[in-house]
């Protein structure tokens, strides 16, 4: 566990104290863990212990409203002429044909159809909400009455302001993770995502095993922090997969069961509703229970989500779509399947055993090394906040960090001496893989540190290594499914540079 002096004194606004009690109350309210820590820290006392839960309650209850409360939010906006605010989730849509804007707030009942956002008020927002994922922050609607006998009455978005609760500096995040060996810094991200280090522990688990389990945690944070990054978890249930993807961040969007559309996820062409999808917006989609997961076209959702997990683009129609989100593919499977050996793939739906769309995976998340999550592995303590920490990944996949970071692993990694040989899928896997795991552990990285020795033994066990198995049980999966194509394969060489070292 890691020194919580330390961590106060490197990092003095964005650590909260997160009490298993206070955090279950949230859990269970449905409520995610940015919006928590937001609430927490205007709540909690010099100590950082909320200490009126019912005031807590109130609280919460007043600045998120429930969808039942839609009819008096109506009346608020009607009769006074504005609402009080309240933190919610919105959606923008620009109508070219008309020339406005209008939003929807899903989560009350708030559609395009009945909503607008005049001039004069995007003008002084659009700033807080452009490029924004989801648009979380805080909101006060109006109401602008039908013109004459017209039925056009519609609610109007008076403020919005989206909610970061500090300054977010990607320079000073990077400055406090000198001061942090590898291994303690890896107990302080777990802390960031509600996670206890120690909880890790098991009697009948070695050292090694204690680390892979949490190094496996983290790995499922590598598209929150790189773009375009696609990857595969088929694991055991109880093991966070949901919570991560679902409940952690803003800036992503879990897609859980049922059925999902090419509309949905790229691009409504109907008439006037040309809308982007999901993933022109968000920094990942991830989809949940692909056993069960139905698409509205099996033949022209698999051809897009091929074109799309390539390079980020895609054309629909007559249009190109693009986007920088990592499509994630989650899923419960047989314990005795959960071997890179054996065919992982066997219970999952046709569209899924494609190998032309696994080869676009950059990596398999092996869940399995992940425990059953019980309470002793909920964070109790002061941590990394969640909502800072989620800022700062997302600062961290801008095309000039990506650019920073990817240069560092090319002077690196070196691929083996069979290079003309080598898929050019393969080593795009491992270096974005690199990139993101360089990101997440050692984001203080410069061109004078990657010369150090241990720098180089930490990058080649936290890094390098583990992108490799990553992307070897893709390709293993792949030989399973279609032996005739990819038997012959094999993955070439990577190892770290020997020059001027």
């Amino acid at each position: 566990m890691y020194d919580i002096t330390k961590l106060r004194q490197h990092f003095p606004m964005t650590t909260v104290y997160k009490d298993p009690a206070v955090m279950a109350m949230f859990k269970s309210a449905k409520i995610e863990s940015f919006l928590r820590d937001w609430i927490i820290k205007r709540k909690a006392d010099s100590n950082g212990r909320v200490k009126n839960i019912d005031e807590l309650s109130e609280y919460v209850a007043s600045i998120i409203p429930h969808r039942s409360e839609k009819d008096r939010l109506e009346d608020e906006a009607r009769t006074n002429g504005e609402t009080r605010p309240f933190l919610a989730k919105i959606n923008v849509v620009f109508h070219p044909n008309a020339n406005f804007h209008s939003f929807e707030i899903a989560d009350l009942g708030f559609t395009h159809k009945y909503t607008i956002i005049e001039d004069y008020v995007w003008d002084r927002i659009k700033g807080e909400i452009i490029g924004e994922a989801g648009g979380w922050g805080l909101v006060k609607l109006g109401y602008m009455p039908p013109e004459g006998n017209k039925k056009n009455g519609r609610f109007t978005l008076l403020d919005f302001k989206n909610f970061c609760p500090y300054e977010v500096s990607v320079e000073a995040f990077r400055e406090a993770r000198t001061h942090f060996e590898t291994e303690e810094w890896m107990d302080i991200l777990l802390g960031a995502i509600d996670y206890n280090a120690d909880g890790f522990m098991r009697p009948s688990l070695i050292p090694e095993e204690v680390w892979t389990a949490k190094h496996t945690m983290l790995t499922r944070l590598l598209p929150f922090i790189q773009a375009n990054l696609n990857l595969i978890e088929l694991a055991p249930q109880q093991t966070g997969k949901s919570y991560i993807f679902g409940k952690l961040c803003k800036y992503g969007w879990l897609a859980g069961g049922g059925s999902i559309s090419r509309a949905k996820l790229f691009l409504d062409m109907r008439p006037g509703a040309k809308s982007a999808g999901l993933v022109t917006f968000n920094d990942f989609v991830a989809i949940d229970e692909i056993k069960s997961i139905k698409f509205t076209n099996d033949k022209e959702m698999a051809g897009i989500l091929k074109g799309y997990m390539e390079d980020g683009r895609v054309k629909v129609g007559d249009v190109n779509v693009e986007g920088g989100a990592g499509i994630i593919f989650l899923g419960n499977i047989n314990v005795a399947d959960m071997d890179g050996s054996r065919d992982m793939f066997r219970e999952l739906p046709e569209v899924f055993r494609d190998t032309a769309l696994i080869q676009r995976i950059h990596g398999f998340v092996p869940g399995r090394n992940i425990p059953p999550l019980s309470p002793k592995m909920y964070m109790n303590g002061w941590a990394l906040n969640t909502e800072y920490f989620t800022e700062i990944m997302h600062l961290l996949r801008t095309p000039a960090e990506n650019m920073r970071y990817r240069g560092l692993v090319e002077e690196l990694v070196t691929v083996g001496a069979k290079v003309d040989e080598t898929s050019g899928r393969e080593q795009e896997a491992i270096m974005r893989l690199c990139t993101a795991y360089l990101k997440l552990f050692f984001p203080h990285a410069n061109n004078e540190l990657i010369k150090e020795p241990e720098f180089r033994r930490e990058f080649s066990r936290y890094c390098l290594q583990p992108a490799k198995r990553m992307q070897e049980t893709v390709l293993k999966q792949m030989q399973i499914i279609n032996p005739e194509e990819f038997n012959k394969r094999s993955m070439s060489s990577y190892k770290l540079r020997e020059d001027d070292v």
